[in-house]
């Protein structure tokens, strides 16, 4: 699986060249400081739940089309730095993978 695409990265190819708009116009129109949009551009930076909002309302689109966006971003390189292998399941719900069926086999913290 090929990463998905920064927020970042996606206004850039989507917007800013389809456009012609530069990093600062976008920061202008968004009214956030032209260093927000270019650590947001580079990828040093995410999309907040504001920066989604002003996003949407400067480009046509929807707050949760950004925030998506970065969580799948977000998960994604995760991912690819977690070893889960070190990773001890607790429980498993029902009907997952390796699911033990009796209710017993789940660990309840002490309480009975």
């Amino acid at each position: 699986m090929h990463a998905p695409a920064h927020p970042g990265e996606f206004i850039t190819e989507t917007y800013l060249e389809e456009l012609g708009l530069s990093g600062r116009q976008l920061a202008a129109a968004l009214g956030v400081a032209p260093s927000t949009v270019s650590r947001l551009l580079r990828g040093d930076s995410g999309v907040t739940g504001e920066m989604a909002v002003r996003l949407s309302a400067a480009l046509g689109t929807s707050p949760e089309l950004w925030m998506n966006m970065q969580k799948n971003y977000d998960l994604w390189e995760a991912s690819q730095r977690v070893d889960v292998t070190q990773v001890h399941a607790l429980w498993r719900a029902p009907g997952a993978e390796g699911s033990p069926d009796s209710p017993d086999s789940r660990i309840t913290g002490g309480a009975s």
